[in-house]
Order: structure tokens, then C-alpha cells, then sequence
């Protein structure tokens, strides 16, 4: 059986083409069982899964949930609100007593940056990034560019535009480490002041043109506003940026192509996406992102799990 190259999933950057090639033709598996009417394997049972989540999170938490119930693994969920972490526990104090209770792998979001790095070096069981401050979403990433390949089959050469809030997305990164990585070409568009400076040095295009940017583009994934990372004001107002950043219905009209419309979740409809845009039924695949979520976390845990190196 073939096994990734690596025993824990910290950020796309430290998998490579065939990691990530593996983990999709395992997500097409997996997908074929969740169409069928008992959607349970025993793949993962007597293996013990924590979901430790230092943030807020719905479909990230519930896919990566449904996705070990799925593999038959016995599921613990921990939310810092209600732990004592509020108390001052340290976050390796925290899972060292998760540990203690015989846990084999660990799935994570954190504030920080870096958080799940320092866990991996830590403890001995597998440790999954959910996603660690600006840092990196893998996961998503992964989900994205198979949602991505369902449409477009191949990546050689294929344009792919992230529009939004760059500089405080985590799955912008991720996105453009595996993008790379399988060959596309990527191009972010956004107000300068959330492009980070020096992106370009990763081997994208960078650009504040939306109109040229989408005629350019065969995919735009449309990031959201994180109004919550940002302290200063980057913008004049929501309005503002919907007038000079949104993707509206008259934006795509104006193309003389179809593009496929995606977006990681959750949405600011009306602001950076329009309802028409967000729910049309030809161009957005938003709605199989979420579905590829959980097959692509099945897909990440079954094979941490089976790595022999565990």
C-alpha cells in the first residue's frame, strides 16, 4: 500500500506531489462509499481521535467530526471555551492530559502560528493542522484542489485566481503551496493593503485589477473578509469593497467564458460574493466543497493512521 511521505499533516508545504496525488485518488474511494447508502467503514476502529480546537469553527469541525465517525474511530472533542485553558493551562499541558487518556492522533486549530509545528515536536501521536493562525489550512487546500480537479481534470497550466483578503487567510497559503505544486498557475487580487508584501516571491502574479483578473482566470476561489484578524482599517467600508472587489453577477456576465466560482466558508454574501454568484448553478462548486471535505479528511486520517512509520 502506498504511504505518505510524512506522519503528520503540519501544511501543504511539506507534502509533495505524490503525497498529495495519494491523498486524492484516496479521497475518490472515499467518496464512492459516502454516496452509498451505509456510508460507515471500520478502517479506523480502536484508533482514539481529539479534536482540539483553540478557535471558533462549523464546517471544519463537524467535517473533520463526521469524517472519523465514518472511519469508525472513537471521537473526543475539546473546545477551549470550556476547558481550562480559561484557567491558564499551558496548550502542552492541555493535550499532554489529553494524551494521557490514550489518544493516537490529535486534530487541531489554533490563534498561533506555528502551534501545530510545536505539538508535533512534542508528543508521539499524529497531529493534524485544522489550521493555525495566518499560518496554513492543509485540509482546505486539499479540498479545494479536488474539488478543483472533479472540474477541470488537469492542472497543467490551469489559471487560478485567489480574490479577497490575502494577508489574513491561512488557506490563501495553503492554497498557493498546492496549487504550485500541481502545476498550476496562480494570480491574487485584492486592495493593496491586503496583499502581503513579498507574496510574489512564491512564484504567483500579484494584482488589484478584478475585471482583468477574472478574465484571466479559469478558477477563482473568493476569500473572505476576516474582519475579526484585522485591528486597523484596510478598507473605506464594506461597500467600498464590494463596489471594487466583489464578484457580482454583472462582473461574471461580462465574461465571454464560464469560470468555476469558489469559496472556502463561511461567506459574506453581498460583500465579497453576491448570492447570484455564490448559488449559481452552473459555475459554483461551493456547495461540493464542503461534500469533498469530509472524503478528503477521511482520506488525510485513514492514511496518518496506516503509515507505518507511526
Amino acid at each position: 500500500m502506498s504511504v505518505l511521505s510524512v506522519p503528520n499533516l503540519l501544511g501543504i508545504k511539506h507534502l509533495s506531489k505524490e503525497d498529495i496525488e495519494l491523498l486524492f485518488s484516496t479521497a475518490e474511494n472515499f467518496s464512492t462509499i459516502l454516496n452509498r447508502r451505509i456510508k460507515k467503514v471500520p478502517s479506523l476502529r480502536d484508533i482514539t481521535i481529539a479534536n482540539v480546537f483553540f478557535e471558533n469553527s462549523t464546517r471544519t469541525r463537524l467535517s473533520f467530526e463526521l469524517a472519523e465517525k465514518r472511519l469508525s474511530a472513537d471521537v473526543v472533542n475539546f473546545s477551549a471555551a470550556s476547558s481550562s485553558v480559561k484557567k491558564g493551562e499551558t496548550l502542552l499541558d492541555t493535550v499532554n492530559n489529553i494524551l494521557a487518556m490514550k489518544v493516537d492522533m490529535v486534530v487541531m486549530r489554533h490563534p498561533h502560528v506555528g502551534a501545530c509545528d510545536f505539538l508535533a515536536q512534542h508528543i508521539d501521536a499524529n497531529v493534524v493542522n485544522a489550521g493555525d493562525g495566518t499560518h496554513e489550512h492543509p485540509t482546505q487546500a486539499l479540498l479545494d484542489a479536488f474539488s478543483i480537479r472533479q472540474k477541470h481534470e488537469n492542472f497543467e497550466g490551469l489559471k487560478v485566481l485567489i480574490l479577497g483578503d490575502i494577508l489574513h487567510s491561512r488557506v490563501a497559503l495553503s492554497n498557493i503551496f498546492c496549487l504550485l505544486k500541481l502545476g498550476a498557475k496562480v494570480r491574487v487580487c485584492g486592495p493593496p493593503t491586503l496583499i502581503p508584501k513579498g507574496i510574489e516571491t512564491l512564484g504567483i502574479e500579484v494584482s488589484h485589477n478584478i475585471d482583468d483578473s477574472l478574465a484571466w482566470c479559469d478558477v477563482v476561489n473568493v476569500l473572505r473578509i476576516q474582519l475579526e484578524r484585522q485591528k486597523d482599517s484596510y478598507f473605506p467600508s464594506l461597500r467600498e469593497y464590494a463596489r471594487y472587489f466583489g464578484l457580482s453577477l454583472e462582473r461574471l456576465n461580462k465574461l465571454n467564458r464560464p469560470i468555476t466560482i469558489m469559496h472556502p466558508g463561511p461567506m459574506n454574501r453581498g460583500v465579497e460574493i453576491e448570492s447570484k454568484v455564490a448559488d449559481h448553478p452552473e459555475h459554483s462548486v461551493i456547495l461540493q466543497q464542503v461534500e469533498n471535505g469530509v472524503a478528503i479528511r477521511m482520506a488525510v486520517l485513514y492514511l496518518l493512521a496506516s503509515n507505518p512509520s507511526n
